[in-house]
């Protein structure tokens, strides 16, 4: 049956001719490309390949940069393409997300023209996937506390260290890799086939399963000089990354939300118990009013949260509002909606438990909810609480 959206509040009157065009693009191609063999990706442990062309010919690799191959999309419209990636699977959405914000954002904001000739044009073609290299083993939610390590020679860098958690590690040609140096800390452009440069395959997981999860080991990489990110010292070029990444985030996690809520509504309105279909009963009723309410919270963050980015008005305080709480909503109803389909929600016939595994992940990465939870505790009291 066909996916019926929430738009309780009539969202859609907001949006754009262009931005409802561009959404209903991306929910064709996912009801297409994506849902008849998500489910098995998911249950085998392996990435859809096929999907990246055809991401890249409807132009979602860095959509929202200007020139260079992007086609420069608006950021509503934009994370409009990371909820409907994400009502598909959160794995396609991390793929996604993790090339344009993570990989092509850095080059194209901080990267010298050359760079981004030589670079940027390929990626939006998905004929070259990146990845992005910042969390390690022993540092994760502190950043800073990186053990990977820059040294400067008469021609060269040279980089040792590990990254942990790396989406796209085991298929990238070119990782941006974050390491400090004697200046301070630096983004690093790195072809992974390099010598020195190995991507390890995070294989055992019950979340993003359908996602490709590495470790980085970088043994005395040797780079040229220029492969260095000129246009930012310090950790605060990695964190505007890291910004972008979350904003999409925020959005994708809504179409997670969507698909479940769908999914549960359908199945309460068809499962009988007793003397009438389930969602008759208050308990269930009371259930889906909360995913209801809580999505259709989510979508108006969301939607101030793009028009305040559109104007230049968003702060990183602003998204880690919408991060936490868009990504707490889609846990909870994950949860909802598995109780709502009882046994059968634990069930790859259905997707609400592949949603709740994966929001896992979601809900840990990019920040915690606990991290999150002190970025807003810092703006609202002016006290750091992170140490």
């Amino acid at each position: 049956m066909d996916f019926e959206a929430v738009d309780f509040w009539g969202l859609d009157a907001e949006l754009s001719e262009e931005e409802i065009q561009i959404r209903n693009a991306v929910r064709a191609m996912v009801d297409r490309e994506v849902l008849p063999i998500i489910g098995k990706c998911f249950e085998e442990g392996h990435f859809p390949m096929h999907v990246i062309p055809v991401v890249a010919e409807m132009g979602l690799l860095g959509a929202n940069l200007h020139g260079y191959g992007c086609p420069g999309i608006g950021e509503v419209a934009y994370g409009l393409v990371m909820q409907e990636l994400e009502r598909g699977d959160s794995g396609i959405r991390s793929f996604v997300s993790v090339q344009g914000s993570l990989a092509m954002y850095p080059i194209y904001t901080f990267g010298s023209d050359e760079q981004r000739q030589k670079w940027l044009p390929g990626m939006a073609k998905g004929e070259i996937i990146g990845c992005f290299g910042l969390t390690e083993p022993d540092f994760g939610s502190n950043p800073a506390g990186m053990r990977t390590y820059a040294v400067k020679a008469s021609d060269r860098w040279v980089i040792t260290g590990n990254k942990m958690w790396i989406t796209n590690g085991n298929i990238a040609q070119v990782a941006v890799i974050w390491a400090g140096t004697e200046d301070g800390f630096r983004g690093f452009i790195v072809p992974t086939d390099t010598p020195g440069f190995r991507a390890r395959l995070v294989e055992h997981k019950f979340s993003l399963r359908a996602s490709v999860t590495s470790e980085l080991i970088l043994d005395n990489v040797e780079v040229p000089l220029d492969a260095v990110l000129p246009g930012v010292v310090g950790l605060k070029g990695a964190l505007a990354c890291l910004s972008a990444a979350r904003y999409g985030i925020s959005w994708g996690v809504v179409g997670s939300a969507m698909a479940v809520y769908d999914e549960a509504l359908r199945y309460a309105k068809e499962r009988v118990q007793f003397s009438k279909p389930i969602a008759g009963y208050q308990l269930v009723q009371e259930k889906l009013v909360e995913m209801l309410t809580e999505i259709s919270k989510a979508q108006l963050v969301n939607l101030r949260m793009g028009r305040m980015k559109e104007r230049g008005l968003l702060r990183p305080h602003h998204i880690s509002f919408a991060k936490r709480n868009n990504v707490a909503m889609a846990r909870r109803t994950a949860q909802l909606g598995r109780e709502i389909l009882g046994a059968n929600g634990i069930m790859y016939d259905y997707q609400v438990g592949r949603h709740l595994c994966n929001i896992e992940t979601v809900y840990t990465y990019e920040g915690t909810h606990d991290i999150h939870t002190l970025v807003l505790g810092k703006e609202i009291t002016k006290i750091a609480a992170f140490e």
